[in-house]
């Protein structure tokens, strides 16, 4: 997706009415990436998002997890964000760039970056796996997720409904097709294939598994390797 997009137009407010238009299906896929991230969380564990919007993964992490940081680089999200945990004690919000993070080496037990925020985030998408594993513990994990192709009709589906909410600009019918939803006002969303998620872990000191989930999510989970 174009850098800048969810700075400038698509945050707080506007960002949750997208996830209001989603279809049952697509509910339930968002439903689907919470509850397997979930599964993988111990108790007192401190777990960080990548870009965490107005906190809608994170506020249920806070259920299971010690205490859940969630950076992204809307501001505006960062405030919806607040709002939305205001009965929640262990977390934290803050602006900041999820390539270039400033927390130290091993400072997490697991870095979180579902709904496709690997394409969406628009960044190098190596040096992002790698700035992951950088902040995760000695056999901490690194947990990403895309689309899996067997979602494509539902997810053009709820784009259809955001552009005609006026969210994103016009879909563009003929750029449009495997996997990649192009709008007239420059707005492009891809995804990341299992192939790809393989070829990018590729030398990646960690041991890597990828999985379909639900029919609708391609993860791709790294345990990183002992640090010393």
């Amino acid at each position: 997706m174009k850098r800048g997009y969810y700075d400038d137009r698509l945050h707080g407010n506007l960002l949750m009415h997208c996830y209001d238009l989603a279809p049952p299906r697509i509910r339930q896929y968002l439903s689907a990436e919470i509850d397997y991230v979930l599964e993988m969380i111990k108790p007192g564990d401190r777990i960080l998002e990548l870009g965490c919007g107005y906190g809608r993964v994170l506020h249920p992490l806070t259920s299971r997890a010690g205490f859940v940081v969630g950076i992204d680089t809307s501001a505006a999200n960062i405030e919806c964000g607040e709002q939305l945990l205001a009965c929640v004690s262990n977390y934290g919000l803050l602006v900041m760039d999820a390539v270039q993070t400033g927390f130290r080496d091993n400072a997490f037990d697991c870095v979180v970056c579902i709904q496709n925020g690997i394409s969406a985030f628009a960044v190098d998408q190596k040096a992002l796996i790698n700035e992951s594993l950088r902040i995760t513990k000695g056999d901490g994990l690194a947990i990403f997720s895309s689309y899996s192709p067997l979602i494509w009709n539902e997810r053009l589906l709820w784009f259809q409904r955001q552009a005609e909410a006026g969210l994103i600009g016009e879909i563009d019918p003929e750029e449009t097709r495997e996997g990649i939803i192009v709008c007239k006002d420059g707005f492009v969303a891809t995804t990341v294939s299992a192939e790809r998620f393989r070829d990018l872990v590729t030398g990646i000191p960690a041991e890597v598994n990828i999985d379909e989930v639900d029919g609708s999510s391609i993860f791709c989970v790294l345990k990183a390797h002992k640090k010393f």
